[in-house]
C-alpha cells in the first residue's frame, strides 16, 4: 500500500489492507494495468451478448426466471430492475467499516477482469470510497449463497442514486450525496447488475472485520489471564515451554511464551513458591497455554480462509478461456458462501473458550474458596457489609450463556429459497452476526477478569506483579479507582471493555511465532 493507497492491479487482497480501506479511509485507485484487462473482457463480454444465444444474467431473466429470454432493448432495464428488486434488506443497518470492506473487496474483485463489467463501474465503487460515500445496508436479507444478494443490492442502489448513504456523518439521499462527490448515478449496462450483488464480498467483508477484532480480544485475554495468575496467587510453573513443546500444536507454545514474558519480574510468583500447600491450580488458570493456543491455532486458519477469499471471483457467470484461448462465458457457483460460511461458524466457537475461561476465573477470584490465595470474599472491602464485585461475576455468566447459543451453526441448517432453484444456502452472513456478538460479549467478559484481577492485586501491596503486567495495572487504575466501598460497576466494566475494543492492551503480546521476529 504505497503512500497510504490501496491500488487494485488484479492482487489478492490481505485483511490489513481491506481494513486500512474501511476502518482507516485509506485511498484506493484503480490501476492502469487492471483498467486495460476490464477493457479487454468488457468488449468480449459484449460480443459474446450478441451471439444471439441465451446467456444467463445477460440476456435472460434470473433465479427461476432464468429460461425467460429478454430482448436486446431490454438489457439495461434488466439490470436496473434487478438491482432495485434485489434490495429487500430488514433490520439495523450495518456498520460502515463492514460496509466499505464490503465494496472494496466488491472492486478487487471486479478488477480481476472475469466479471465482464466496464471500467467506469469500478471507478464509481473508488469515487465513492475515497469521498466516504457509505450506502446504508440493512444487516438481514442475505442467505450467503447465490452470493450476498440484498445487501450489495443495497450499495448498488446506492450507485445508482437510489436509497440513502451516510456522507460527512449524516445519512443522506444517496443522489445528493453522489452530486457533492461530483458523481451522477452511474447507468447500468449488461450484466453490471448481476456482477454487483452476485459475490461473497459482505461475508469477506465480515471475515475481515471478525478476524481484526478477535486478534485484538485474544490479545488482551492474554494479558487478562495473566494478571489473574498473580491475582489468585498460581503457578506459572505450567506454563513451562518443555511441557508446551510436548503439545505439538504452535498455538499452545506460543501462548506459555506470552505468558511466561508477561510475568518475567513478579514478587507475588516468588513469596508463595516455598511454603504454599497447592499442588494444582485450577484449569482455567492452570490450562490457559492449551485453552488459548487452541484458539491462536483456530484465528491463524480463519485467516487462511479470509485471505483465500480475499483473492477470488465469486460472481456469475464468469469469463473463462476456452481449449483455444478464447473468452467463454460459462455459469457456475462461486457465489456460494460455504467456503468463508463455515469459517465465520467455526469462528464463535473458536472465540468461546476466551470469555469462558475468563468467566470461571473471575469466579474463583470472587468465591475465595481457595484460602490459599489471600483475597477477600468478592474482592469486598468490607464483607457482608460490602458486596464487592460479586455481581460482576453474574454479569459475565449471563454473557456467556449468550455465547453457548451463538455457537449453533448456521451454515448446518438450510432453508431453500427462488422456488427452489437455490436449494442449499450457507447463511454465512448470519454466522458472522454470531461471531461479531461473541467478540462483543466476550470483550466485556475479559473487561470483568481485568476489572477483578485489578482489584485482587491490591490485595497482595507492596508486592508487586511483573514490569509489563504493572503497566497494565496503571492502565486500569487510570480509567477505574479501587474499590474502597461498593459502587455500580457498569461504567467501570464499560471503561476497560473500551480499551481493549481501541487495542490499548495489544502492545503487550506480539502472538509471533516461534523464531520470528518480535
Amino acid at each position: 500500500m504505497a503512500d497510504g493507497t490501496l491500488a487494485l492491479d488484479s492482487s489478492t487482497l490481505l485483511p490489513e489492507q481491506v481494513l486500512g480501506v474501511a476502518r482507516d479511509h485509506r485511498r484506493v485507485e484503480f490501476h492502469d494495468r487492471a483498467r486495460v484487462e476490464v477493457e479487454r473482457a468488457r468488449r468480449e463480454l459484449e460480443g459474446i451478448a450478441t451471439d444471439g444465444l441465451p446467456h444467463y444474467g445477460v440476456n435472460t431473466g434470473f433465479g427461476s426466471l432464468a429460461r425467460e429470454r429478454v430482448s436486446d432493448a431490454e438489457l439495461d432495464e434488466l439490470q436496473v430492475n434487478l438491482v432495485r428488486s434485489h434490495a429487500a434488506g430488514i433490520g439495523e443497518p450495518l456498520a460502515d467499516d463492514i460496509v466499505r470492506a464490503s465494496m472494496v473487496i466488491l472492486a478487487a474483485s471486479l478488477a480481476r477482469a472475469r466479471s465482464g463489467v466496464r471500467p467506469e463501474v469500478i471507478d464509481h465503487l473508488v469515487v465513492m470510497l475515497n469521498a466516504g460515500i457509505t450506502p446504508v445496508v440493512p444487516s438481514i436479507g442475505s442467505v450467503g449463497a447465490s452470493g450476498d444478494l440484498a445487501p450489495l443490492a443495497h450499495i448498488a442502489c446506492g450507485m445508482t442514486g437510489v436509497g440513502e448513504c451516510v456522507h460527512e456523518g449524516r445519512v443522506r439521499p444517496a443522489e445528493s450525496a453522489l452530486k457533492d462527490a461530483g458523481l451522477r448515478p452511474i447507468t447500468l449496462k449488461a450484466k453490471e447488475g448481476l456482477a454487483l450483488i452476485n459475490g461473497t464480498h459482505l461475508m469477506a467483508a465480515s471475515a475481515c472485520v471478525i478476524l481484526a477484532d478477535a486478534q485484538r480480544l485474544l490479545r488482551a485475554a492474554i494479558v487478562a489471564g495473566a494478571l489473574s495468575v498473580d491475582a489468585c496467587r498460581a503457578s506459572a510453573g505450567p506454563f513451562d515451554e518443555r511441557i508446551a513443546e510436548l503439545r505439538s500444536h504452535p498455538g499452545p507454545r506460543i501462548a506459555a511464551r506470552e505468558l511466561r514474558e508477561l510475568l518475567v519480574g513478579s514478587e507475588i510468583g516468588p513469596s508463595h513458591h516455598d511454603n504454599d500447600p497447592r499442588v494444582q491450580d485450577p484449569y482455567s488458570l492452570r490450562c490457559q497455554p492449551q485453552v488459548v493456543g487452541a484458539v491462536i491455532d483456530g484465528l491463524a486458519s480463519l485467516r487462511t480462509a479470509v485471505e483465500r477469499e480475499l483473492g477470488a471471483v465469486t460472481d456469475n457467470p464468469l469469463l473463462v478461456e476456452d481449449a483455444n484461448g478464447e473468452a467463454e462465458l460459462v455459469s457456475g457457483g462461486n457465489f456460494h458462501g460455504m467456503p468463508i460460511a463455515l469459517p465465520l461458524d467455526h469462528a464463535a466457537t473458536t472465540l468461546a473458550p476466551i470469555a469462558g475461561m475468563a468467566e470461571r476465573r473471575v469466579f474463583w477470584m470472587l468465591a475465595a474458596i481457595d484460602t490459599e490465595s489471600g483475597l477477600s470474599p468478592h474482592l469486598a472491602s468490607r464483607p457482608g457489609v460490602t458486596s464487592g464485585l460479586m455481581i460482576a461475576q453474574y454479569t459475565a455468566a449471563a454473557a456467556c450463556n449468550e455465547i453457548v447459543g451463538l455457537c449453533h451453526s448456521a451454515s448446518a441448517a438450510n432453508l431453500s429459497t427462488c422456488a427452489g432453484v437455490e436449494d442449499y444456502n450457507s447463511f454465512g452472513p448470519r454466522a458472522a452476526a454470531k461471531a461479531r456478538r461473541v467478540i462483543e460479549l466476550a470483550e466485556s467478559v475479559v473487561a470483568i477478569e481485568l476489572l477483578c484481577a485489578a482489584e485482587a492485586l491490591e490485595f497482595h501491596r507492596p508486592l508487586r506483579t511483573g514490569s509489563a503486567l504493572e503497566a497494565v495495572h496503571a492502565m486500569i487504575r487510570a480509567e477505574v479507582a479501587r474499590f474502597t466501598t461498593d459502587r455500580p460497576p457498569a461504567p467501570d466494566i464499560e471503561r476497560i471493555a473500551s480499551l481493549i475494543r481501541r487495542g490499548d492492551l495489544e502492545r503487550f503480546v506480539s502472538l509471533t511465532a516461534d523464531g520470528e521476529s518480535r
